[in-house]
């Protein structure tokens, strides 16, 4: 650790030099080589990955810093391969597409390969769907090269959308090949994406527990745990609880109680209790002991979750206990439609609603099949069978007249069930 802060103080150290106007004449113009700048612009954005959210600062100053030494370096610097390597590289890595544009335009003696440029303008400029095949090729061929893991990276953008299996190999390739920097971090995440898209289960756990293992801290690291609460609850009834348990234990313990309070919350959604119920006790446990804020939340949610069960009492009862006033607007809007179900399931039920119109058998005379069969056959008959309607309409009969407390209590709850469809389906569009 020490000899990584180290590094990372010499580092600013030389991007302090660079920001003096006096920089090109107080130092030897080789320690401005585009090649070694690029080392300490790389150098910080692994370290924002990383979990050094300070150095984002210090990224927009060596992008812009080296901007501008490409634009008035003298082209017989590009007679070096690293340094032609480092525009590329450059570019790739968030910089300004028109210094590319000026580099080419200015390249008389031939330095860059004509098919990595012209696929990495068509990329920057969003048309990279016209070169996806050759940028694919370029990035297997350049595989074992400085640029290689950047070309298969962009080329694993280009792809995801089209050849998603081909994307991830590219990914894979991007990674291998930049263990721990920001090019992985951004490889493992796309991978992720692309497993919850296509319903990958076991390469998405697989890929999720190298992200959280060595990326936690990164500032894309919500993004990421998005995608993995989308693929555990998408795969509810495949994936193994102990499996989620076992990759979440990389986290620290209010990390993992963010995330399976969010599963927590996805799953009693998506109707599915018993995903939420495990989330909601780890929720639990790992805030056993301490002042768990999100208890009484991970509560609410499996309340929710826990409507359709026998255990309704319980479950109506977690869903009212919490304040609304300590919940977000959307998860006030979800606690109403959650009691107002939970009412309509509890009310007990209109005894008029309960009598049905038909004539009583005074008499208590057996009723043989023949009887029914006549009975039935008798048109107008109380209690006759409804003749078959066009449509799939079926009539009620001559005689019979529907409850009007049952027609309210259909009306009400059907409207009070289309808000909540409507409710839930928007929560479903917004994770």
């Amino acid at each position: 650790m020490a000899r990584r802060q180290h590094r990372y103080v010499g580092f600013v150290a030389l991007g302090l030099a660079m920001l003096s106007p006096a920089a090109g004449n107080a130092q030897d113009p080789d320690d401005l080589a585009p090649y070694k700048m690029l080392r300490s612009l790389q150098f910080v954005q692994d370290s924002v990955v990383s979990g050094d959210h300070s150095a984002g600062e210090m990224q927009r100053f060596m992008l812009g810093t080296i901007d501008e030494r490409l634009r008035t370096v003298d082209p017989s610097t590009f007679d070096d391969d690293r340094n032609v390597d480092a525009a590329l590289i450059y570019a790739m890595s968030g910089g300004n597409p028109q210094t590319l544009e000026y580099l080419i335009a200015h390249d008389v003696n031939g330095y860059f390969d004509n098919r990595v440029t012209d696929v990495l303008r068509k990329y920057l400029s969003g048309k990279g769907l016209l070169v996806a095949k050759t940028l694919e090729e370029t990035a297997r061929e350049y595989r074992d090269k400085k640029i290689g893991p950047y070309l298969a990276l962009i080329g694993g953008n280009v792809l995801i959308a089209t050849k998603p299996t081909d994307a991830l190999d590219l990914y894979d390739q991007a990674r291998l090949a930049a263990p721990g920097t920001i090019v992985e971090e951004a490889a493992l995440r796309r991978s992720v994406a692309i497993c919850v898209d296509k319903g990958m289960l076991d390469k998405g756990m697989a890929y999720s527990q190298r992200y959280i293992r060595r990326f936690l801290h990164s500032p894309y690291a919500s993004q990421f745990a998005d995608l993995f609460v989308t693929l555990v609850v998408g795969h509810d009834h495949d994936v193994k609880p102990q499996d989620v348990v076992d990759i979440l234990s990389f986290m620290d313990a209010p990390r993992q109680r963010e995330v399976y309070l969010r599963i927590a919350r996805a799953a009693a959604i998506s109707g599915k209790p018993e995903l939420a119920r495990m989330a909601v006790g780890r929720v639990q446990s790992l805030g056993a002991g301490t002042d768990n804020a999100f208890g009484p939340l991970a509560d609410f949610y499996g309340g929710m979750a826990g409507l359709p069960t026998e255990d309704i009492d319980r479950a109506a009862k977690n869903v009212s206990g919490i304040d609304g006033n300590t919940l977000s607007p959307r998860d006030q809007a979800l606690q109403e439609a959650a009691r107002s179900v939970a009412e309509q399931i509890l009310r007990a039920p209109d005894p008029a609603s309960l009598t049905q119109a038909s004539n009583p058998n005074t008499d208590h005379q057996e009723i043989t099949s023949e009887k029914a069969v006549a009975i039935a056959t008798q048109s107008g008959a109380p209690g006759a069978l409804p003749e078959p309607v066009p449509g799939g309409v079926a009539s009620t009969g001559q005689g019979q007249d529907t409850d009007p407390s049952f027609n309210a209590f259909v009306t009400t709850n059907r409207s009070k069930l289309d808000e909540i469809d409507g409710l839930l389906a928007q929560e479903g569009n917004e994770q």
